[in-house]
């Protein structure tokens, strides 16, 4: 494989784990702050962790990726338009 392919997919996939890792945290503090009021809601009381986690960690993996995509594409815009840098 190409040097920068590599470079590449090693964006995507640590962006992608740290936006996983961010997103299933968000997601759990956002269940414990909605658990921790004086009186919860129908809808927090019936939300299933887990469930709401892995769509926090969903969301994060979603973001990571775009991020990186958008990361890389912002570079090789500018390369193209200062020329060889």
């Amino acid at each position: 494989m190409d040097r920068k392919i590599i470079r590449l997919c090693l964006l995507i996939v640590s962006c992608s784990a740290v936006g996983l890792v961010v997103g299933g945290t968000a997601a759990q503090a956002e269940l414990n702050q909605c658990l921790g009021v004086a009186t919860p809601t129908d809808e927090c009381l019936l939300q299933d962790p887990m469930v709401k986690t892995v769509e926090g960690m969903g969301m994060g993996l979603l973001a990571g990726v775009g991020a990186s995509v958008g990361a890389v594409w912002q570079i090789w815009q500018n390369k193209s338009v200062g020329g060889d840098n």
